[in-house]
């Protein structure tokens, strides 16, 4: 008989762990700043990214593989250029929440202190 530890992980994270962790992803500055000019420009490259952001291209590319990961940005392949988009148009839905809410609210979000 096999020993069995009385401690055992869940197997899914709780689904308020798996919120917090999506929302997350847009806690970064420079991926929220990503999927603000995709939202405002439409496609761009990494480059185009990059050299409106004022990062290096391998920093975009490590934000976007998170962004694509958690379904925040796609991308379309074009020969060899690969443009990146908001990926669903429940993000754009998601931001102008978040914009409307902040306005509702800026004064108490700059004054606050748990963050």
């Amino acid at each position: 008989m096999a020993l069995q530890s009385p401690f055992q992980l869940p197997r899914t994270p709780a689904r308020g762990d798996l919120i917090a962790k999506y929302f997350r992803t847009l806690s970064d500055p420079t991926r929220l700043k990503i999927v603000e000019l995709l939202r405002k420009e439409g496609e761009m490259t990494v480059g185009e990214l990059a050299a409106r952001l004022g990062v290096s291209q391998p920093g975009v590319s490590n934000h976007l593989a998170r962004l694509r990961w958690c379904g925040f940005v796609g991308t379309r392949r074009a020969h060899r250029t690969v443009f990146n988009f908001v990926a669903d148009a429940r993000v754009i839905k998601l931001l102008e929440l978040g914009e409307a809410l902040l306005d509702d609210n800026a004064a108490h979000v700059a004054a606050c202190c748990y963050t």
